[in-house]
């Protein structure tokens, strides 16, 4: 029953850590010092958690957890989060904060879901279900997002279709301005990029432990890595280049429709996603 609820907790800490990388994104990208203290708590909080189960795991063992790959993959993410931790608080320099986070939720991750740490066989399949379950839902809320952003920027086509062609009317009130639509598509892909590269990580674990021979050049595991890659070039053109208006709109649009490829039609030429369903 304790090893139940310990696990339990583990993963609380990796879905507090996914949380956590989430809003250093959103303040990677635009400096955001609300989302960057809750994110620096949040991920407190998690180091706080795995330096409890550091040296609770130090007293059941009676040694530094550093002897086999499994508990030095611990303590590396432990320094990780600590090294994240400090920069953040010292040095604030929030590009080596984010990506640092990003590679120690990975680590984590990989320790947190591993089958090995498990004598019962239950219990790690059990897990590993869990894995797949934080995976599937980080995935379809991500594809949530793009489909409201992608909603968004429609509405800011037709917007602007009617007010190039002087087409005033209750239509061209009821749709609001194009400001905030091409606001709100981006903050919605903001939010759906970081889920969804976090989904991906997870996926790709779970898709190691189940079927390490072939998972790599699965079409599911390459759409998914198209529809990361479509929607960090928007962002890229969006915060780097200074792009806005019916062009930004237009690949969008166009980053949504891989998603729907991804989803509908590469889904049924998955090897092991089908397997799985």
């Amino acid at each position: 029953m304790f090893d139940y609820y310990m696990t339990r907790l583990h993963e609380l800490t990796v879905v507090l850590y996914a949380l956590s990388v989430l809003l250093y994104f959103i303040d990677f990208l635009h400096h955001n010092r609300k989302a960057n203290r809750v994110a620096f708590w949040l991920l407190a909080f998690v180091w706080l958690l795995q330096t409890m189960f550091l040296f609770l795991y130090m007293l059941k063992t009676g040694r530094f957890p550093v002897l086999t790959i499994f508990e030095g993959l611990y303590f590396y993410a432990w320094v990780l989060i600590t090294l994240s931790l400090g920069i953040n608080r010292l040095l604030r320099v929030d590009f080596i904060v984010f990506f640092t986070n990003v590679l120690g939720f990975i680590i984590l991750a990989i320790h947190t879901f591993a089958p090995v740490q498990f004598q019962s066989h239950v219990m790690a399949e059990q897990l590993i279900s869990e894995l797949l379950l934080i995976h599937i839902t980080l995935a379809i809320l991500s594809y949530g997002a793009f489909s409201l952003s992608f909603v968004f920027s429609f509405l800011y086509l037709i917007q602007y279709n009617l007010l190039k062609k002087k087409k005033w009317g209750a239509r061209l009130v009821r749709i609001t301005d194009l400001s905030r639509l091409e606001h709100m598509s981006y903050v919605l892909n903001v939010i759906g990029v970081p889920m969804l590269m976090l989904a991906v990580i997870l996926g790709i674990q779970w898709a190691y432990i189940k079927i390490p021979e072939m998972f790599w050049l699965d079409a599911k595991v390459i759409g998914s890595f198209g529809v990361l890659i479509a929607y960090s070039i928007y962002l890229y053109l969006r915060v780097s280049k200074e792009l806005y208006g019916r062009s930004l709109a237009l690949w969008n649009i166009a980053s949504f429709l891989i998603v729907l490829i991804n989803f509908f039609l590469i889904g049924n030429l998955s090897s092991f996603h089908i397997w799985y369903k």
